[in-house]
């Protein structure tokens, strides 16, 4: 068992517009990313299932085909495997959830993110 702090979690720059901090457990990942007004997460797909939940702002989401705006308070779930891409319309603050384990994340390997 391991008790954590987000303010204690080092931040990490992805890119000038976006900034995350990441617990890694035996099954999941947990993320807290902010995203200033603006940012673009490139489309991209992976194994895992994902939970983001907008703590502040809007993030508007395009995955399927869709396009659906999630402010603050509202949660998103993407399947694994598809393709999904996102930008932020205003800051945003939001927490990731992803099981299993973000081994890209994990070992660095997430480049669409550092552009």
């Amino acid at each position: 068992m391991h008790a954590y702090r987000w303010s204690e979690i080092v931040e990490e720059q992805l890119n000038p517009t976006m900034t995350r901090r990441m617990i890694h457990g035996e099954k999941l990942t947990v993320a807290r990313l902010r995203l200033f007004k603006g940012a673009v997460v490139p489309e991209h797909s992976h194994v895992n299932e994902q939970i983001s939940l907008i703590e502040e702002g809007a993030l508007r989401f395009f995955i399927g085909g869709r396009e659906v705006l999630v402010k603050a308070g509202g949660v998103m779930q993407i399947p694994p495997n598809v393709p999904h891409s996102a930008v932020a319309e205003e800051d945003v603050v939001a927490i990731d959830v992803f099981t299993p384990v973000r081994e890209d994340w994990k070992h660095g390997d997430d480049a669409y993110l550092r552009k």
